[in-house]
Parts: structure tokens; C-alpha cells; sequence
């Protein structure tokens, strides 16, 4: 059907995510064209390959089909990001295969072997006290405040601090990484200034002088544990441990960062559903919270073979984008998908990627964090309350806030 979207509409639009996730969309391509060609001028996939736009896959079944299929389609050909600043070049996009999220089998799986050594869910488990007392003591210092940023003064802290004792950076310097990650995904909003590649040079220099200094110096760490070789094989050279120091600083902060501040604005929204989780605190809410939010909405594929989408002939080279913030709204999988329910059960959302060789690696340790900083809202600040409406990113993959001014008394 070609009238399904108004002509020349396209998710990957800033302008698009900067208003809303576009759920009338996305339910109208699940009903009548569940992969659907999305046309895009030049300046919307400069560095990409694979013709003159991409699939949109918007049912659940087919994202977590495509998810699941790494012999039929690529996550390195053209990258997992499906849109780059215009003027991107191509051999850029080629040198971001370093990053594990852009590799595929045999060399992803090795690259994923390494860096699980950091999160064994003993390694997790050995954080959790921590955490906890780090996500009480960010609350009890918002509270103190009486209002503010809920992103910055909550939202932000504990993931922050959770990859700096990962990673075994100064708690000092987690607010050049806030900084950074800000910079290299929010180039597209004007309210961020900065260069994204030079934040990210800012990055990988401080990633490369860390390496060094633990090959001098090991120490039980995860820094220590990527870049040395263990009895099942290599560590990770200096330019995969800087490309994995980039993901972590920029996905584990932001995408756990957004999924707080989108739960927390649900709970604001549903007040009943606050209350419930303040009263009995059912499991079920960090999944539902994830589900609600999905930080990040799409990922990309390109086709390896010609091969059939949900009924639909994709050709070799095409790319195909993965939008998660459609599938994890699909009627057919969810009950009254577009109401925020922290009891739901099942909950077998795709907002980690589906369940494929590329299923988020810090999945756990996200949810953890989910769970421990809306413990202690529970616990230090259950009358918090909306003082305006959040204010969103403007970005064309990531359903970002930016602010969300609260009270906390």
C-alpha cells in the first residue's frame, strides 16, 4: 500500500522522535504493510549502501525474526545505526566494524566472548550492594534539593557511577563521560553544543591511556580483564577496547539513563501504578518500564541474500530497520499495549535487541539499575510530582528526554 504514511515520511527523522514516538505510525504500518519501503533523499543515508532507503519492520515477529537470522542479514555491512549526520562518509561507517554492536559472526562472536568476562552475573551480583547504596544516597541528595532536573540529579547518576566502577574510572571523572556520551548523540538537537567526533577522539584517548596503564599495573578490574588474555584466548586489542569503552560510556549511560526517566514519567502520568509499586514492589515493573520505554527505537540490518520479510521480498544489500519501538507495542503480543502496566506478565519485549546473537550485553546490569533506583524513589521520595512536561530529544534513533523538572516532596 503507498498510502499508508503521508509521502516522503520517515521515522528515522529527527523532527519525527524530537514530537513523540509516532505510534499511529507505526500501528498503521503493523495493520496494513508490516514491512514497508521508506524512501530517503541522499543527505538521510550518506555513508550507507543498499539503494535509496530502507524496510521498515514494525510487527514483533518479524523484528525478533531478523534479530535471530545472522545468516541472512549483516550488522557490519553498513553498521547497526540506521541514520548518521549528513555528510557522513563511508569509510567511517566501515571503521566503526571495530565496535562489537557492528560486527558480525565469526568476529563478533569472539569479540562477545571477551567482553562477557565482564558481565558474568557474578560480576553483576558483585555490584548490587554498591549500587544500592549509590542509588539511595543520588535520591536522598535530590530530595535534599526539594526539585529539580530529575534527569540529570537522578536519572543519570547511577548509571554513570555504575560504569565507573565497572570500568574502575574516578568517580570524579564520570562527568566527562556524561559530557562525552551527550555530545557524540546529540549532535542533532540544538540545545547540545559540541563536535561528536571529537568527543569521541576524547573518548577513545582516555580508553587507550587507562589500557596502558592497567598492562602496566593489573588490577581486579574489568579494564584488566578485557585487555589481558586468559586461558580460552586473546584480550581486546587497543582499538576494540576503546570502541567497547565508547558503547559502554554512551549506551550503558544513556539508553539505561532514558529508560529511568521515561519510567519515572509514566509513574508521574499513572499515578495508580505509582502507588502499587510503592506499596508492593512486584517484580514485573522493570520490564514493564524497559517495554514502555524502549531508549533505543531502531537498529538496523542489510540483507546478505534475497530473502522474504513477513511476507515481503527483500533483496540482497537492502537494509532493513528494526524498529523495536513498534514491535513492543504490537497488539498481537502485548494486551492493551499503549496502557503502562507494571504487573504485565508475560513481557517479551525486543527493547534489548531481540533475542539474537546482538541481545544487549549489560541487560542485567540495566536492569538492576532500573530496579534500584526506583526502590529508593520508593523508599526516600514516594509524593514526587511532575512540575512540567518533559522535554524530549531530538534524535533519530534514540527516544531520549532531555528534562524533567520534579518534585520530590
Amino acid at each position: 500500500m503507498t498510502d499508508v504514511l503521508p509521502e516522503g515520511y520517515d521515522f528515522t527523522d529527527p523532527d519525527v522522535n524530537w514530537e513523540a514516538i509516532p505510534h499511529d505510525k507505526f500501528q498503521a504500518l503493523r495493520l496494513n504493510a508490516p514491512v514497508h519501503w521508506i524512501e530517503q533523499p541522499q543527505s538521510s543515508r550518506d555513508g550507507m549502501l543498499g539503494g535509496t532507503g530502507y524496510w521498515a519492520v514494525s510487527k514483533h515477529a518479524d523484528v525478533s525474526a531478523v534479530s535471530k537470522d545472522s545468516k541472512n542479514f549483516s550488522s557490519s555491512e553498513n553498521g547497526a545505526i540506521i541514520r548518521f549526520q549528513e555528510g557522513m562518509l563511508r569509510e567511517m561507517v566501515e571503521f566503526q566494524r571495530v565496535m562489537l554492536l557492528n560486527q558480525d559472526p565469526p568476529e563478533h562472536t569472539t569479540t562477545r566472548q571477551i567482553i562477557s568476562r565482564g558481565f558474568t552475573p557474578r560480576s553483576i551480583g558483585a555490584l548490587e550492594e554498591i549500587m544500592a547504596d549509590r542509588a539511595q544516597r543520588i535520591v536522598a541528595d535530590a530530595v535534599r534539593r526539594g526539585k529539580g532536573d530529575f534527569v540529570t540529579e537522578v536519572a543519570a547518576e547511577l548509571p554513570l557511577q555504575a560504569i565507573a566502577d565497572l570500568l574502575g574510572v574516578p568517580q570524579e571523572d564520570r562527568a566527562k563521560l556524561f559530557d562525552w556520551s551527550n555530545q557524540m548523540l546529540a549532535n542533532e538537537d540544538p540545545d547540545y553544543q559540541g563536535e561528536p567526533d571529537l568527543a569521541a577522539t576524547e573518548i577513545l584517548g582516555y580508553a587507550m591511556t587507562m589500557a596502558a596503564a592497567r598492562r602496566e599495573e593489573p588490577k581486579d578490574d574489568l579494564v584488566t580483564k578485557l585487555i589481558n588474555a586468559d586461558k580460552d584466548g586473546r584480550g581486546l586489542t587497543d582499538d576494540e577496547f576503546g570502541y567497547f569503552f565508547i558503547i559502554l560510556t554512551v549506551a550503558g549511560n544513556e539508553t539505561t539513563r532514558n529508560a529511568i526517566t521515561h519510567g519515572m514519567n509514566a509513574f508521574l502520568d499513572n499515578p495508580d501504578q505509582w502507588r502499587l509499586w510503592v506499596e508492593q514492589r512486584p517484580d514485573t515493573m522493570v520490564d514493564e518500564v524497559i517495554r514502555w520505554a524502549t531508549p533505543v527505537n531502531v537498529f538496523q540490518r542489510t540483507a546478505l541474500d534475497d530473502v522474504r520479510v513477513g511476507g515481503v521480498d527483500v533483496q540482497r544489500g537492502q537494509r532493513v530497520g528494526l524498529f523495536y519501538g513498534s514491535a513492543n507495542y504490537d497488539e498481537d503480543v502485548f494486551d492493551d499495549p499503549y496502557t503502562f502496566d507494571i504487573t504485565r506478565t508475560p513481557n517479551p519485549h525486543v527493547a534489548f535487541g531481540g533475542h539474537g546473537a546482538h541481545y544487549c550485553i549489560g541487560a542485567n546490569l540495566a536492569r538492576l539499575e532500573v530496579r534500584l533506583i526506583f526502590t529508593a524513589l520508593a523508599d526516600q521520595a514516594p509524593e514526587i510530582a511532575k512540575l512540567a512536561e518533559p522535554r524530549r530529544l531530538r534524535h533519530g534513533w534514540i527516544n531520549g528526554i532531555k528534562e524533567l523538572q520534579v518534585s520530590y516532596a
